[in-house]
C-alpha cells in the first residue's frame, strides 16, 4: 500500500520570495510540466477536495505528435497548441502559474522556481523529455531539433530562408547543398519528418521556387541501427521502407552520424554529406530538475517508480509520463515514451491519489493498456500496428488521422487542424510559408547562427 501522508496542508502564506498561491484548505498537489500526463492528472483531480498548482515555462500545452507538420508548412502553429488558462477554465481548485522549476526540495517539500518558492503536500513530475545528443556538442550547436514548437518554426523558417537563398546562388555545389535535407532518426519522428519535406518537394517547391530544379533537392533519413520504426514490427518497418522510397527518400542504415560543423555531415563509416538543412531526431533523455538523488534516476534518465507511480524512496512525489521509469512484463526496458501511456497514468494517479489522501488502501497496481502504434509517412500513407491487426496505407491513414485529431485539445483547434488537412487533401497546398524571423541569421554561412538564435530549453 502507498505511504499516506497525514501531515497540514502546505503553508499559504505568501512571503518574499515566496510563489503566491491563494490560501486553501486542502491539500495542495504541485505538478510540474503540462504535457500530456499533467494535463490528464489536473483534468482528472477537477472535483476533487485538492488544490491543484500547475507549473511549466510555457503558458500553452503544445501537441508534440504534430509538430513536424508546423515544421514543414503543413499547420499553422497556433493550431497544435492551447492556453492552459483557456483549457481550465471552470476549474475552481486548479491554479496556473508560468514558472521554471530549477531546483526541487524533498526533505523541505517545496520547490524553488524562477519566480519564487512554493510549499506542497504532494509533487507530482511530468517533466517530460528532452532531446539527447549523446555528448556531441557540435551537432547540439549547428543542427536542429524538434521537441517544442519553437523548434517547428526554427526548422520552418531555416528550411524556407535556405531555400530563399539558394535561388541567389549560382555555385550548384553550394545551392546543391543548401537544398539538402538530413534527418536523423529513423523512430516516428524521424520518418514521418522526411516524409514530410519530401511531400513539400513534390507537390510545393516548383509551384513556390519555379527557378529552382527539384531533382537538386534531396532527402536523407539516416538511422543508426538496421531498420526504422524499430518499435513497431517488421511489417511496419518493411511498408515504412517502401513509403518513404516512393516519396523519394534516401534511407541510410547502420550509419551512425558522428559530427555535423553546420555544413558536412560525418558518419562513422567516413561517408559524408553536404547539407545546411541538418535535424537531429535521435533520441530523448529524461528532464529532471535538481534536488533529485542519483539513486532514484534509472536508464534514459527517468526515474525509479513503484506500481502506484510514486518515486522509489519518497512517498509523496509522484512521476508521470515520459519521466516515469516503470516497466512491465511486455516492456522490461521501461514503458514507451508516448502520449498513451502519459494519459493513461494523468488520468489513474488522478484516482488513487485522492485516495491516497484519505489514508484508503490502493490494491489496484497501474497497468499500461497497449493501444498500438501509428505512424504516418506523407499524405495518404500511414503505418498501424493494432493488437495482431498490422496494416498500412489509406485505412492506416484515416486511423491516424482520426486518432490526432480527437487528441488535440480544444474544439477551434481540432477544427483548424481539421479543416487545414481537409484542405490539403484535395489541393496539396500547405499552410502560409512564412519568415519571420531577421532574415541575416539565416545566412548560408550558420556558423554564426547559434548566436543570433540561442536554442531555447525544451519544453
Amino acid at each position: 500500500m502507498p505511504h499516506t501522508n497525514n501531515s497540514k496542508p502546505a503553508t499559504t502564506n505568501h512571503q518574499a520570495g515566496q510563489l503566491f498561491v491563494p490560501p486553501s484548505d486542502y491539500p495542495r498537489i504541485v505538478v510540474i510540466g503540462g504535457g500530456f500526463a499533467g494535463m490528464a492528472l489536473a483534468k482528472q483531480l477537477r472535483r476533487q477536495p485538492v488544490q491543484v498548482v500547475l507549473l511549466d515555462r510555457n503558458n500553452f500545452h503544445q501537441f508534440q505528435p504534430l509538430l513536424y507538420q508546423v515544421a514543414t508548412s503543413g499547420l499553422d502553429p497556433e493550431s497544435i497548441v492551447f492556453p492552459f488558462r483557456k483549457q481550465f477554465q471552470g476549474y475552481p481548485n486548479l491554479f496556473f502559474r508560468m514558472a521554471d522549476v530549477q531546483e526541487v526540495q524533498p526533505a523541505q517539500k517545496r520547490v524553488i522556481t524562477d519566480r519564487g518558492a512554493l510549499s506542497y503536500d504532494y509533487l507530482v513530475l511530468a517533466t517530460g523529455t528532452k532531446t539527447n545528443f549523446f555528448g556531441m556538442q557540435t551537432i547540439e550547436s549547428n543542427g536542429l531539433c524538434l521537441k517544442t514548437i519553437q523548434d517547428a518554426l526554427d526548422i520552418r523558417h531555416r528550411m524556407l530562408a535556405n531555400l530563399e537563398t539558394a535561388i541567389e546562388t549560382t555555385a550548384p555545389d553550394k545551392r546543391r547543398s543548401l537544398m539538402t535535407f538530413v534527418v536523423v532518426g529513423g523512430g516516428p519522428a524521424g520518418v514521418e519528418m522526411a516524409g514530410s519535406i519530401a511531400e513539400f518537394k513534390r507537390y510545393i517547391l516548383a509551384k513556390d521556387y519555379p527557378e529552382l530544379d527539384p531533382d537538386m533537392m534531396q532527402v536523407f533519413l539516416i538511422e543508426a541501427s538496421g531498420r526504422i520504426l524499430s518499435a513497431m514490427s517488421e511489417e511496419a518497418t518493411q511498408k515504412g521502407m517502401r513509403h518513404l522510397h516512393q516519396l523519394g527518400v534516401n534511407v541510410l542504415l547502420n550509419e551512425a552520424v558522428t559530427d555535423y560543423d553546420g555544413e558536412t555531415v560525418t558518419m562513422k563509416s567516413g561517408r559524408a554529406i553536404r547539407t545546411h538543412n541538418f535535424i537531429w531526431s535521435a533520441g530523448v533523455t529524461g528532464q529532471l530538475p535538481k534536488g533529485i538523488s542519483p539513486d532514484q534516476v534509472v536508464r534514459g534518465n527517468r526515474l525509479r517508480v513503484n506500481p502506484f507511480l510514486q518515486v522509489e524512496g519518497m512517498p509523496d512525489v509522484f512521476a508521470i509520463g515520459d519521466i516515469a521509469g516503470l516497466s512491465s512484463e511486455a516492456f522490461p526496458r521501461g514503458l514507451p515514451q508516448v502520449a498513451q501511456v502519459a494519459i493513461q497514468q494523468g488520468r489513474y494517479l488522478g484516482k488513487v491519489l485522492p485516495q491516497i489522501i484519505r489514508g484508503e488502501t490502493i490494491a489496484k497496481k497501474f497497468v499500461y493498456k497497449d493501444k498500438g502504434a501509428l505512424a504516418t509517412v506523407g499524405k495518404k500513407r500511414a503505418i498501424a500496428d493494432i493488437g495482431k491487426w498490422k496494416f498500412s496505407g489509406y485505412l492506416a491513414w484515416l486511423i491516424w488521422s482520426v486518432v490526432h485529431l480527437m487528441s488535440i485539445s480544444g474544439f477551434r483547434n481540432k477544427v483548424l487542424v481539421g479543416l487545414s488537412w481537409l484542405f490539403s487533401y484535395f489541393s496539396y497546398e500547405k499552410s502560409n510559408r512564412l519568415i519571420i524571423y531577421d532574415p541575416c541569421a539565416y545566412q548560408s554561412d550558420f556558423s554564426s547562427h547559434q548566436a543570433a538564435r540561442p536554442r531555447r530549453k525544451d519544453a
